[in-house]
């Protein structure tokens, strides 16, 4: 029943124009960005090869656009996530759910497994730009797939949080803007920490975990945070899902 909870999610998804959209832009905007990293290298590239051990390709073009496409997957998310609970709310169908043979976890977990997997559909078109490097260089496929790793991990958290978010209200627009002020937050909370050196706020930083996968370091802890803030938010929405149940 997840499954086909999902499929419904994603299939509405793609007839709505909205997604289409996001995923020509998007792809547009971070085309661009990755071209602009390749001009940027050929230019440096005499200078790099004289100095001993210089960045290579992965990292003056792939990593900065990994770290581009989270800024501005950061805007985009809150526009796919908005609707999926808070227009069943204000179309009043959410209670049809509820009526079906599904527990309060299946239809959480259901819409977020078909926002999973739009967004890999989104990654997967993004994967293909520094794969594409593969015919003319080589790389630090390690690297790639690292940072790879990292941005669905840090996409699967803007799901999970936005998915809350919509819960919360009857009205798209508002999760959406709440959505993404509660990610910019958790997102420019690196930047409180450096100042202050808290350790509290070096831990719920977003930016922080993702930084040492997009460079290729791999560590347990830094994917324990992803997983988590993603356990939280859908525990979270469950509640409120058992709570919007019992008020109607």
């Amino acid at each position: 029943m997840i499954l086909t909870l999902a499929l419904r999610e994603l299939r509405s998804l793609f007839f709505s124009p909205l997604a289409w959209c996001i995923l020509a832009v998007v792809q547009l905007i971070l085309g661009y960005l990755f071209l602009a990293q390749v001009d940027v290298y050929l230019q440096l590239q005499p200078q790099l090869l004289a100095m001993s051990g210089a960045p290579g390709v992965t990292q003056v073009i792939i990593t900065p656009v990994y770290g581009n496409a989270a800024i501005v997957l950061l805007l985009v998310i809150p526009l796919l996530t908005m609707r999926l609970l808070a227009e069943e709310q204000r179309g009043q169908t959410l209670p049809l759910l509820f009526s079906a043979p599904l527990s309060m976890t299946e239809i959480v977990l259901g819409k977020y497994l078909g926002m999973l997997l739009f967004i890999l559909v989104l990654m997967l078109m993004i994967l293909l730009m520094p794969l594409s490097l593969l015919m003319g260089s080589s790389l630090d496929l390690g690297v790639v797939f690292s940072g790879f790793l990292g941005l669905g991990l840090l996409l699967a958290s803007f799901a999970a949080a936005g998915l809350f978010m919509s819960s919360l209200t009857a009205q798209p627009t508002v999760a959406g803007v709440s959505t993404f002020g509660l990610l910019l937050l958790l997102w420019i909370l690196d930047w409180a920490g450096n100042t202050n050196s808290g350790s509290l706020l070096h831990y719920l930083s977003m930016l922080k975990h993702y930084e040492p996968l997009l460079n290729g370091v791999f560590k347990s802890s830094d994917i324990i945070y992803y997983l988590l803030f993603i356990a939280t938010f859908l525990i979270m929405s469950i509640r409120r899902l058992d709570s919007y149940r019992l008020q109607h």
